[in-house]
Order: C-alpha cells, then structure tokens, then sequence
C-alpha cells in the first residue's frame, strides 16, 4: 500500500498502556525522515494554513524537520492531498476522538513519539507566528533546552496588533503566575509556538497522554510543570502578528473560552494537573 495514500484508525492500542490517546485517523503518512519534527494544530483555517505552509517551503523547513498537520476536524477543504504534496507536509493525522486543542495535541504527540521524533516543535495554523524561527528552535534543542517557548515579548521578538485585553492578560496575570509558580521565568505563555524535548515528554513525572487534557489545559500545565522539575527551558524571540483589521483568528471564544483558560492557568499552578508521582525537582 502507498504509505501517502493510506487510512488508519489509530487506537490506544498503538501506545503504552498508561497512554491516554485520543482515536485518529492517519490518511497521508510518509513515514519519519528527520530527527524533529514541526507540528501544525488546525480546525478549518482556510487559506491561512496554506499560507503559514507556503511561507515554511520558501524557508526550507522540510530539509530540517519533517511537517505534520493535526486536524481537528475540518471540513474547509484545505487540506487536500494535492496541498499536503505540494508543500512537503510529511503526515497528516485527523482526530476522530472527543476534545479539543489538548486532545490534537496528544494525537500529534504521541504519534510523533512513537515514530521516534527526538524533538517536536509546535505552530499555530492560522498564520499569526513566523516560522522564521523554527530552525533556532530545533538548535536549542540539539544543545540540550527541553522546553522553548517563543515569545514576542523578549529582546528581538515582535509583536503587531496584539489586542490590548490579550496583552494584558499574558503581561500582568497569565505569564506572572506561571513564573511565580513554578519558578521558571516566562513571559509570552499562552502562544503555542513552543518546542519539546523527547525526554521531557516522556518523563514518567510530567506523562501528558492523560483525558483531563481536553480543552487548554496542556499548554499551561507543560509551561508550570517543565521549570518545576528543572528541566531546561528558555524563551527565543518570534514575531506574532495579529491582522490589522482587528479580526482575530482564534477558536477561543470571547467569554467562555477565556473563562476556560483562565481557570486552566489556575488549576496549573495550583499543581492540579500533576500526575501522582515523585514532584521532587531534579538535581
């Protein structure tokens, strides 16, 4: 069978028993050809996903980390194999389970763990980061960082048209809590241009193939737990611009989806989310 035409239902079969994965199909998979790999979340983003892909192929992306796109569900039509071939994307794999951002993310994940990625870096699909910054990323983690989190707030970063009520939540509450906290130093953290390790993920006290990371979860939780346990994290500068007509590309609905959030970024640094074992910081 043609690895790049094929449809599997991928089940928790596939993975380690205490592996919470959501169900997900796999219609284009080449098989790993890079040692990291860039993964793409999406949920009907039109045109802007093929944008964020277009602007990877000009930047040779594919020559140093293989693409994979999660879907979560589309049905926009952009995503069709004639795109997928057309920029490179080496594997597309479609969420067939319950949830939301989280559970795309542990489809991606884990797939990409299993196939033996030793590095995943991770880039909103709706085209406001530039993956300019994708190669430093993979560097940071070839000289040993475990977590990378781009922020358009350190010395070089950019940032365009970010909404003042967002600006606000990640300055004065969102990014300050999740220092205090855990005792990292971060300033940008609810975007979700960012980068693991493989032996960050796979530490038995971080295990983030759980069901309670459904919705946002994930994202706070990994941003609280990774300086907690002393692993090696840093921030890089990246560029987010927002369009600007003030139209925001988003799935975070206005009130109920920042009401989600907010209690997500509580829940974390309450240790909330921690899995019952060994807290101990390393070292």
């Amino acid at each position: 069978m043609n690895p790049a035409t094929m449809t599997t239902t991928t089940d928790a079969a596939l993975f380690p028993a205490d592996w919470e994965v959501p169900s997900f199909e796999l219609p284009h998979w080449l098989g790993r050809d890079r040692r990291h790999c860039v993964i793409i979340p999406v949920i009907n983003e039109g045109e802007r996903i093929q944008r964020l892909l277009g602007r990877m192929q000009a930047l040779n992306i594919a020559a140093g980390a293989d693409i994979l796109i999660v879907d979560g569900g589309s049905t926009d039509g952009s995503l069709a194999p004639e795109v997928l071939q057309r920029f490179q994307v080496r594997g597309l794999i479609v969420k067939t389970g319950p949830g939301k951002l989280s559970a795309q993310l542990r489809c991606a994940y884990a797939f990409a763990l299993h196939q033996g990625y030793e590095g995943l870096v991770t880039i909103d699909g709706n085209d406001k980061d530039d993956p300019e910054a994708i190669p430093r990323f993979i560097s940071a983690l070839e000289q040993g960082v475990d977590f990378v989190q781009g922020s358009r707030f350190v010395p070089g970063g950019i940032a365009e048209h970010t909404p003042l009520v967002r600006w606000l939540a990640i300055r004065v509450l969102h990014a300050p809590l999740l220092s205090a906290a855990s005792g990292g130093s971060w300033t940008d953290t609810t975007q979700g241009f960012r980068a693991y390790s493989r032996r960050f993920l796979l530490d038995p006290r971080v295990q983030p193939f759980r069901n309670l990371f459904a919705g946002y979860e994930l994202l706070a939780y990994l941003s609280f737990r990774g300086p907690q346990l002393g692993f090696h994290c840093t921030e890089l500068p990246t560029a987010r611009r927002y369009p600007a007509d003030g139209k925001i590309p988003t799935k975070i609905s206005a009130l109920r989806g920042n009401f989600n959030v907010l209690g997500c970024l509580f829940r974390a640094c309450a240790g909330l989310y921690n899995p019952p074992v060994d807290n101990a910081p390393r070292g």
